[in-house]
């Protein structure tokens, strides 16, 4: 069992992340200080130096936190009775989270850090293959159950809605009027439409 300590040291080193996620979302990584994150964590400035050596540490920990929880949520859904309703459900989730500032935010920074960040860049590159791959296993369940009939095979189906959930954060990045929430059934149609026998 975990020490008091040990679960200290855990607890305030995720509110560490949860801080740095609201400060890179709406400040952005470059213009984030330190200070900024524990300030947010309620915590006395320098405390971060404790639980990481950089802030380009914690950045890095940011992205496998949330490479690691999209890959076993969806992963878990490929478990479900109703595959096809679990892929609803989370494409409702996509429209969700694409509408909520903080983890739209998130997303974007992340993607723009990409491209002048190598270890950014191989992370989010792995991140999104385990994405990929946990989808692919959920249009797999999708078929044995019968609920997925497509000439897709499972790999371009989980890339092509890959794509559709990147497009979705590219439109709210494009345009600020453009309401996710408001479009889960549109969502919901085009992936039907996707994944469509068209025999």
């Amino acid at each position: 069992m975990r020490t008091v300590d040990e679960e200290q040291r855990a607890a305030r080193r995720t509110a560490l992340l949860d801080a740095a996620e609201i400060c890179f979302a709406e400040r952005g990584y470059d213009a984030t200080r330190t200070a900024d994150i524990c300030a947010a964590a309620g915590m006395s400035a320098g405390n971060l130096f404790h639980y990481f050596p950089s802030k380009h540490d914690v950045l890095l920990a940011v992205v496998d936190r949330d490479a690691e929880r999209t890959a076993t949520e969806v992963g878990e859904l490929a478990h479900a009775d109703d595959p096809w309703g679990a892929l609803l459900a989370l494409l409702d989730e996509v429209c969700r989270l694409a509408s909520d500032p903080a983890a739209a935010g998130l997303a974007l920074e992340l993607s723009a850090l990409a491209h002048r960040d190598e270890d950014v860049q191989h992370r989010l590159q792995a991140g999104d293959r385990a994405f990929r791959d946990a989808l692919a296993e959920l249009l797999a369940a999708g078929v044995r159950t019968g609920q997925v009939a497509t000439r897709l095979s499972v790999e371009e189906g989980a890339t092509w809605l890959a794509a559709l959930v990147d497009g979705v954060f590219a439109r709210v990045a494009a345009d600020p009027g453009f309401d996710a929430l408001a479009q889960r059934s549109t969502l919901r149609r085009v992936a039907t439409a996707l994944l469509a026998d068209e025999s």
